[in-house]
């Protein structure tokens, strides 16, 4: 008999259920934890996606019956997060990456989910967004030379599209808009060396915006909507996908790791309308929306790719719309980091 999932709420109450959602299994979770060999290990596992992404290979494993360590590593600055990952059944490590003396310590495993690097504030301190971006792929690789690495890019390495397009596909070309960007390409090529010098397998995950309900692209626009701010429609279209199912991709993507290193667009399949998203949020918010700025070219991805190799998402945008409003509505936490979906300059 298989493992019975829950369904998926209507609601989502609190951050304990926030929490357990973002790292619930799918059914292909399950079906490939049993097909994965080796441990998997985390590199930059206290950003915001890191300890949903371990807590989801860790709960895989587990209603897969397989024996497999997942080991999460990162500063931990954040207090109680390494007690918190060690009572989930994974194996903390503290390290930072950019001391090459550190990473020479890591345990070699055959799975590596490769999540570090800095984005917010990128433009107050752009020497450390290389430093993060750039210097530590060039100390991690080495390190991880036999290993599969699912290296967490961005869609920022592409260009801006103008409206009416579907999205940059991994047969486009890149151009980077802004520093950050630049860095975000810097990061893939340290990994395309390192896999065409050593062999070293990689899937370069092209991720746009994903929604945590504490962030995100729709989630910028319903506390906007709520708040009465005006909603900028500068970026008149955006990406979005339930970060959950971002976090399976990145898990079943290690079945997509090859040398040289394959691209992958990852996001939801529909491109949102910013004014319609706005709309409906002023719908289950009771609050119309204002907007300010005209309509622009917008950074945009295709998924079609990765659809086919690894499933459609499962939550779908109307009820990643419910779940984003009930949210804020109920003064649900937020991080604070707003996406800056709308800038078109780079800075962030």
């Amino acid at each position: 008999m298989g493992t019975v999932l829950p369904p998926l709420p209507d609601v989502v109450r609190d951050e304990p259920e926030l929490e357990a959602l973002l790292s619930r299994p799918s059914a292909a979770d399950l079906a490939f934890a049993r097909t994965l060999t080796g441990d998997v290990i985390v590199l930059g596992a206290g950003g915001k996606m890191g300890p949903s992404l371990a807590r989801r290979a860790r709960r895989s494993f587990d209603a897969a019956g397989v024996r497999r360590r997942v080991l999460a590593v990162a500063r931990f600055s954040e207090p109680g997060l390494a007690e918190a990952l060690a009572a989930d059944g994974i194996e903390p490590i503290a390290c930072d990456l950019l001391d090459p003396a550190q990473v020479a310590r890591l345990p070699r495993a055959p799975n590596v989910l490769y999540l570090a690097g800095r984005k917010f504030g990128s433009s107050g301190r752009p020497d450390l967004t290389w430093a993060q971006n750039v210097v530590v792929p060039s100390i991690v690789a080495p390190h991880f030379a036999e290993s599969r690495i699912v290296v967490f890019s961005s869609g920022n390495v592409y260009p801006l599209v103008p409206p009416g397009s579907p999205g940059s596909t991994e047969k486009d070309p890149i151009g980077p808009v802004g520093e950050y960007a630049q860095t975000c390409v810097g990061r893939e090529r340290v990994f395309e060396h390192a896999s065409r010098e050593r062999g070293t397998r990689c899937l370069l995950f092209r991720l746009f915006y994903a929604v945590d309900l504490r962030y995100g692209t729709l989630v910028d626009v319903a506390r906007n909507v709520l708040s009465g701010e005006p909603v900028d429609l500068r970026a008149s279209r955006v990406n979005a996908i339930w970060q959950g199912d971002a976090n399976s991709y990145a898990f079943r993507g290690l079945s997509l790791c090859e040398s040289p290193p394959r691209p992958l667009v990852v996001t939801g399949p529909e491109v949102v309308s910013v004014r319609e998203a706005a709309e409906a949020f002023g719908r289950r918010l009771g609050r119309p929306p204002r907007f300010a700025g005209d309509s622009g070219p917008a950074l945009l991805g295709d998924p079609s790719s990765c659809a086919s190799l690894l499933g459609e998402p499962e939550v779908e945008i109307a009820r990643l719309l419910d779940w984003v409003a009930a949210w804020v509505q109920q003064g649900g936490r937020s991080l604070g980091k707003p996406t800056h979906f709308e800038a078109t300059d780079g800075r962030f």
